[in-house]
């Protein structure tokens, strides 16, 4: 079976081919990246304008680069929220009439549940039941995971995601939008052991996350420090990493323990992180416990990750409706999301 994926929930138009939902044929991917960045941050009306000029091309470079045409294609799948309503309307849109025209089905599919099956394009595999972490753009969740079509929250952040916090901080010390590769690499030069941040892990036995704490506690350090802030920043970006990477840590490791796990899987653009990824799989081998983590170029929004659960979601013939709508929250049992 061969999905075309769409995704449009942000700041990326792409597309992707994928075949049994295992094998990518052809991803391609237009970042706004350059655009957003001189703002500081995604402006929703100009990423929707980027959208509707990219959607066409980035679809048929994608055909092109995979040798397939359109009369090929048994299902698109195609993100339908949790995202910016402009920017995922013409994804949606887009994917709708598609699928009208090739009088083929079409499954709306949840972000979150696309950074999941995003684990699922690599050689190495979890094993379920298995605890994943997504970290995209306003969610930090942890879900246990039992199939590939049920996903149980256990934990979510209560204020600003991971990846708000490291934009936030980011902007604060002078680095721009993205934060997070901007951190990560101002980190290396830094001792996180110098600066020492708030470590916020909520109730004894919470999952949630709350990263507004630390935020508030870097800006203070800033303001009492402005006059040898230049030679502070790497130290600070390194400190507040270090802060960050551990609550994360923490409670994945302990939502294992509770759930007899013995795989963590790490998705979302703050997988990419390999600060993360390294201190992660020293901890979790503590306790016996293997760290899977995709592709760095399936980390961010991809359209493959959108065409693999699709994918599952066709098998079980989960289809959508054409009178169905985008969403900008997430929306738990709109697919597989259990709260």
């Amino acid at each position: 079976m061969i999905v075309l994926g769409i995704e449009s929930s942000c700041d990326e138009t792409a597309a992707a081919l994928v075949k049994d939902g295992k094998t990518i044929l052809a991803s391609v991917i237009a970042s706004q990246t350059e655009t957003h960045h001189k703002y500081g941050g995604v402006v929703p009306e100009i990423a929707s304008r980027m959208h509707i000029e990219a959607i066409v091309p980035v679809v048929d470079k994608t055909l092109l680069d995979a040798g397939l045409s359109l009369d090929q294609i048994d299902a698109v799948a195609v993100t339908r929220g949790p995202g910016l309503i402009g920017a995922l309307l013409i994804g949606f849109s887009f994917a709708k009439a598609l699928a009208y025209a090739l009088n083929i089905k079409f499954v709306g599919v949840n972000h979150l549940e696309g950074h999941i099956n995003s684990i699922y394009l690599n050689d190495n595999t979890p094993d379920f039941p298995f605890i994943s972490l997504v970290a995209s753009g306003g969610h930090t969740n942890i879900y246990y995971i039992n199939s590939p079509d049920n996903f149980e929250l256990m934990g979510q952040t209560r204020d600003d995601a991971v990846g708000e916090a490291f934009d936030k901080v980011s902007k604060m010390i002078g680095l721009g939008y993205p934060g997070g590769s901007a951190i990560e690499k101002l980190a290396e030069k830094g001792d996180p052991s110098k600066i020492s941040f708030p470590r916020t892990y909520l109730e004894k036995d919470s999952f949630d996350f709350s990263f507004s704490g630390i935020k508030s506690s870097v800006l203070r350090y800033i303001n009492s420090n402005k006059e040898k802030l230049q030679s502070l920043k790497p130290d600070i970006a390194a400190g507040f990493q270090e802060a960050v990477i551990d609550v994360l840590i923490h409670k994945l490791i302990k939502a294992c323990l509770k759930t007899r796990c013995s795989d963590i899987a790490i998705t979302g653009g703050v997988a990419a992180n390999h600060t993360f990824y390294e201190k992660l799989s020293r901890e979790a081998a503590k306790y016996s416990i293997n760290v899977f983590v995709p592709p760095k170029s399936l980390c961010g929004d991809n359209a493959a990750m959108i065409a693999a659960r699709g994918y599952s979601m066709v098998k079980e013939k989960n289809f959508s409706r054409f009178d169905d709508d985008v969403f900008s929250r997430n929306k738990a049992g709109s697919t597989g999301i259990k709260n």
